[in-house]
């Protein structure tokens, strides 16, 4: 019998720790879901004692969450395992995950602690945690640069005081995979406890290898956990995969000879959330959810497709969640079809009236567009979402644009600012950028622009545009996203969507502090 491997995500905690990925909590809820739909095991919702705003989330999420195990990360203090421990009182079933830094450079410079301090601290974080539940994860932080000794004797300590799950983290993506799995092999060899916990990896892309290290840790290691994030989302360079992972395992079923409890067909709405909400588009030749990843330009693949589909695909888009047949969706669709195709697409509205907005929207969308794709209705809904979990002080009302040739741009914005209609104009050296100065003019933000992001979400002249705007001001980075087939519309909203999360006056401590 095949063992079972067990699928951590942590897209809610460390793949939110992205610059301008921050989520709402009603975003944060509105994936959890689909990640219980996913069937992921265990769910990261956060970092309960970083912001009031990170609490508040947790707290939902484990009382909203049936199907799945939810976590929340707590560094090594008995003031951030009590309060993961009170965010995570509803669930049923919760999990505490703590940490803290063994490697002889974090211990001294961020830490500025002795290893036997942080050897006493991890064991008591650990003993407090089981007060409060039995489902206790404990992670060394930087454990792949560690000291191989001091690191065998601290998670010697923890497993004695009844940590369920040892996660082996390459915090900066240092690891290559054979001496990765290396690694663990001998930490389970040498650590006397070790069969007393579930081993877990927790992988880091800065130099591409995150999900190559995370295989290599489960089939030459014995790891029976991967902490992952749905289109690798993550700090820096992104951390492992959930797709890739899954998909890995399941294709090469093989070789791995693990089983699996992910329902691999929401492997795509996932990613479509996921990107939707964070405005984070996902890259056409990325693995499994890219645009690209089941098309076929080739002449010579396009014959071998079409006379077996194995010839070159080695799964079918089916098994995770693309698809070739629709009911094509129009003007002329009535609101059963519209609610039909937000359930098979996995997206649950709060209300009817959450319903009839949507299709409203949906039917303004349908008059200027022929043909209203997937796609669409998964900006449609993460625009309407985002408007409705938000209390903006923002709100665009109308614009107009005019340009021509051998002249400057002009454009002129209408919205309201908390509450109140205004109107101002500005030119600019183009639309988006005359649109830009004309809402600053009113707003005057101070914000500097470091991101304007177009794409297309689906194909042809018709197509709406995605647009992402990232923002910084006095170290805070957010991200605006804004979808609609006029781009200056789309690039308006994003700016506006931005300029709002702004606003957001709650500080979050980081975990890795």
């Amino acid at each position: 019998m095949s063992d079972r491997l067990i699928i951590f995500d942590t897209t809610l905690r460390d793949g939110e720790q992205s610059p301008g990925a921050s989520m709402t909590r009603d975003e944060k809820l509105r994936i959890a879901k689909q990640l219980e739909r996913l069937k992921v095991d265990v769910i990261e919702a956060g970092f309960a004692a970083s912001s009031n705003g990170d609490f508040d989330a947790v707290r939902s999420i484990a009382q909203h969450v049936k199907d799945s195990v939810v976590c929340s990360l707590a560094r090594a203090n008995d003031r951030d395992i009590a309060r993961a421990a009170e965010a995570l009182e509803p669930a049923r079933a919760k999990r505490i995950h703590t940490f803290i830094a063994t490697s002889a450079l974090h211990m001294e410079k961020k830490l500025r602690l002795t290893p036997d301090q942080v050897y006493e601290q991890a064991r008591l974080a650990v003993r407090f945690a089981r007060k409060f539940t039995d489902d206790v994860e404990f992670s060394p932080e930087d454990g792949s640069r560690s000291d191989p000794e001091f690191l065998c004797r601290v998670l010697e300590a923890v497993i004695d005081e009844g940590a369920r799950t040892i996660n082996i983290p390459d915090t900066v993506g240092y690891a290559v995979p054979e001496l990765f799995a290396d690694m663990i092999l001998e930490l389970r060899r040498r650590v006397p406890n070790s069969d007393k916990a579930i081993w877990s990896v927790h992988c880091h892309n800065d130099l591409g290898m995150a999900v190559a290290n995370s295989l290599a840790a489960v089939k030459r290691a014995g790891a029976r956990q991967i902490e992952c994030t749905v289109n690798g989302l993550g700090e820096r360079a992104g951390n492992t995969s959930l797709e890739e992972v899954v998909m890995a395992l399941k294709t090469r079923r093989d070789y791995f000879d693990l089983t699996l409890g992910i329902d691999t067909t929401q492997i795509v709405p996932s990613s479509k959330l996921v990107s939707g909400i964070t405005g984070f588009p996902v890259q056409p030749n990325k693995a499994v959810v890219g645009a690209n990843a089941f098309a076929h330009a080739s002449g010579i693949h396009q014959d071998g497709v079409l006379k077996a589909r194995d010839t070159y695909e080695i799964m079918r888009a089916e098994d995770v969640g693309w698809t070739t047949n629709r009911i094509v969706l129009g003007k002329l669709s009535g609101r059963n079809a519209f609610k039909q195709r937000l359930q098979e697409l996995g997206i649950e509205m709060e209300s009817d009236q959450a319903v009839n907005a949507a299709f409203m929207r949906f039917k303004e969308l349908a008059d200027r567009k022929a043909e209203i794709l997937d796609e669409d209705i998964q900006a449609l809904v993460s625009d309407q979402a985002m408007q409705m979990a938000t209390h903006d002080c923002y709100r665009l009302l109308s614009l107009e644009q005019s340009s021509k040739t051998g002249g400057r741009p002009h454009g002129q914005v209408v919205m309201t600012v908390d509450g109140r209609e205004v109107s101002s104009e500005a030119e600019g050296n183009g639309p988006v950028d005359a649109v830009f100065k004309a809402i600053e003019s009113e707003i005057g933000s101070g914000a500097e622009l470091l991101l304007y992001s177009v794409n297309a979400i689906t194909t042809g002249t018709e197509s709406q545009g995605e647009v992402t705007v990232r923002l910084s001001r006095g170290g805070r980075i957010v991200n605006g996203v804004g979808a609609d087939p006029d781009i200056i519309v789309a690039s308006a909203k994003a700016y506006i969507g931005a300029l709002n999360k702004l606003q957001d006056k709650h500080e979050r401590l980081n975990p890795q502090a």
